[in-house]
């Protein structure tokens, strides 16, 4: 029941953190395929300019007393058509209201009340797009134009690039708060609720460069590495119910985090459940081990993600959106704050006791990563396009400590061009345009990224069968949603695909043969497990392998303290998540954020 409130009231959560957020500048969260095409559209007159200009005519003045018209109008946005009511009185644009779309809704619940707010304010769809979401925006901007054109007005040229009216920088007086979080992802978000849960009475203060908050968590359909969950206990999973801290600590002993970190962390995973479930998360399906979905038809990341940014706003927190985190402001070797400037560009200090940096990793920054991770620049990523290591350079120049720079995290299976993670059937074949299987399906890493690549065209599908379909709740959402094609053979599959048809089928009967006489098959380097469904349907979709996320970063302990280059500890400052070196991902990211907002609270003075 509370997860069921949650979800319904989230809508009105994000409505409310669109309120505190500056006004945005562009940016790009979704998706690096190429742009949607442009749309002829142009701002209303304003009422100033009106004042100078001859009398209204009559036809003028019968449309302005005619009343507001609601015009339906559309938009191209990442997942194609956008619907939009948009009212229309006189040239007033009054009120936008959200049609069929084919957007994540992740995303735009997130995304339409701030894009809305800025259209009704300028009375215009020449405003800035919501970073992060900058292809939703457009859609919406472009609908809003389509309405203006049916209503009569004057519209300039909608594209891409269309932002609002350019800013004077300003520099606006410090303020002042006992923690401030520079980040508000999974971690981040984690630290700041965790801080005022502590003490009510803290002034905490949580900033976020991109309009919308949650990071590459809302995306996210496993919430791994989850030990004593309501889940567990009912899927009788002992053993991660009954001494579930000592196994916990045994399995991840040489993951590379330290001992005391470990210890720290099996803790905190102990509790977790139950800290979501406080605030209204559940987590349904625990689908073997310590994997979590919310529901076995529902991705985790969406529910924990909208709890969490609820919990945030109903405990008073100051989010401020649309605000980047330039430099530490530190003295005599201690950390007393943050410098930040918004999309106003409208620079200030944050003077504060304790800072928490939960900035996540350097993914979608090329240049850092051909610099610590050499090779991995030339992969295209799946994290969301904040992750650009903006502080990386500043824990340099400071001195702290830098570990596993190098290690980075391919996920092998992303759609093109969508960029959502798939796979996980229990078989499936990765094929070139020839119909050719090139590479085993179980490597991985840099190698079979590069591999791709080197492909005719670049292009790679990912095959499977009926099986593969009912084995992994993500390809049947997958299809569900059309990202695939579909085949009643292999033939209409290829065709489908755009692949070779003979040499697809050629390559199916091959596998299927060896995988029938139980002999090895030379590219996966072990016996076949099965061979494809002999009926169809089948399924395919391209795909890339993508950098997922850079696992290095700055050094802390288990108190979540950054550490100078000799190990002693930053006071002032704590780090979470993918800023930092960690092992784990998403639920480790959530249990340190826990960790440096118990110590920074703990810590005050």
């Amino acid at each position: 029941m509370k997860k069921a409130r949650l979800l319904k009231t989230f809508a009105a959560s994000a409505a409310a953190l669109s309120l505190t957020a500056c006004s945005g500048g562009a940016g790009t969260g979704e998706t690096t395929a190429t742009a949607a095409p442009e749309t002829t559209t142009a701002a209303p007159t304003t009422t100033a300019e009106a004042a100078t200009e001859a009398p209204a005519t009559e036809a003028e003045t019968t449309k302005a007393e005619a009343g507001p018209v609601v015009y339906d109008a559309k938009g191209s946005g990442y997942g194609g058509e956008l619907n939009l009511k948009v009212t229309i009185e006189g040239d007033t644009i009054t009120e936008l209201e959200l049609g069929d779309h084919h957007e994540t809704n992740v995303v735009m619940d997130r995304a339409f009340p701030i894009i809305r707010e800025r259209i009704l304010e300028a009375n215009s769809p020449v405003v800035d797009s919501v970073s992060a979401a900058t292809f939703s925006s457009y859609a919406v901007k472009a609908a809003v134009a389509d309405a203006m054109g049916q209503a009569g007005l004057e519209v300039e040229k909608i594209t891409m690039a269309t932002a609002g009216p350019e800013k004077e920088a300003k520099t606006l007086d410090d303020v002042t708060a006992d923690i401030v979080v520079v980040g508000g992802g999974p971690s981040g978000l984690a630290a700041a609720i965790t801080a005022k849960q502590i003490n009510k009475d803290v002034n905490v203060i949580l900033v976020e460069k991109m309009d919308i908050l949650s990071g590459n968590g809302k995306f996210d359909m496993n919430f791994y590495d989850l030990i004593n969950s309501e889940a567990q206990k009912a899927a009788g999973n002992e053993k991660w119910t009954v001494n579930q801290v000592e196994n916990f600590i045994e399995a991840k002993s040489t993951a590379g985090d330290t001992m005391e970190r470990v210890e720290v962390w099996a803790e905190q995973e102990n509790v977790l459940d139950a800290w979501l479930r406080d605030m209204g998360v559940e987590l349904n399906d625990n689908y073997g081990a310590m994997n979590h979905m919310a529901e076995k038809d529902q991705y985790a990341g969406e529910v924990i993600q909208a709890g969490m940014e609820q919990c945030a706003v109903e405990l008073g927190i100051d989010i401020r959106t649309g605000t980047k985190g330039i430099d530490l402001i530190m003295e005599d070797g201690r950390c007393v704050g943050v410098n930040v400037e918004n999309n106003n560009k409208e620079s200030y200090a944050i003077k504060a006791q304790n800072t928490i940096i939960a900035t996540g990793g350097f993914c979608s920054s090329k240049e850092l990563l051909a610099e610590y991770a050499p090779g991995y620049e030339v992969l295209n990523t799946s994290n969301q396009m904040g992750t650009t290591g903006d502080f990386v350079k500043v824990f340099v120049d400071n001195g702290f400590k830098l570990e596993q720079m190098d290690n980075v995290r391919v996920f092998p299976n992303i759609i093109v061009p969508r960029r959502d993670l798939t796979g996980g059937a229990d078989l499936s074949l990765l094929v070139n345009k020839e119909g050719e299987r090139f590479i085993s399906e179980n490597a991985g890493g840099l190698n079979l990224g590069t591999t791709i690549q080197a492909q005719t065209d670049g292009a790679v599908y990912s095959i499977t069968d009926q099986t593969g379909y009912d084995s992994f709740y993500r390809i049947r959402k997958h299809v569900g949603l059309g990202y695939y094609s579909q085949g009643d053979t292999i033939t209409e599959l290829a065709e489908a695909l755009g692949i070779d048809p003979a040499g697809l089928e050629q390559t199916v009967a091959d596998f299927n043969g060896a995988a029938e006489a139980g002999e090895t098959d030379q590219l996966l380097e072990a016996a076949a497990s099965r061979p494809l469904d002999a009926e169809g349907p089948y399924y395919g979709v391209r795909i890339e392998a993508a950098n997922h996320m850079t696992k290095g970063g700055v050094s802390c302990n288990e108190n979540a303290q950054v550490l100078y280059e000799d190990g002693t500890p930053v006071e002032g400052l704590y780090a979470s998540g993918e800023v930092t070196w960690q092992s784990g991902g998403y639920s480790q990211s959530v249990c340190f954020g826990r960790v440096a907002g118990e110590q920074a609270v703990e810590t005050l003075k």
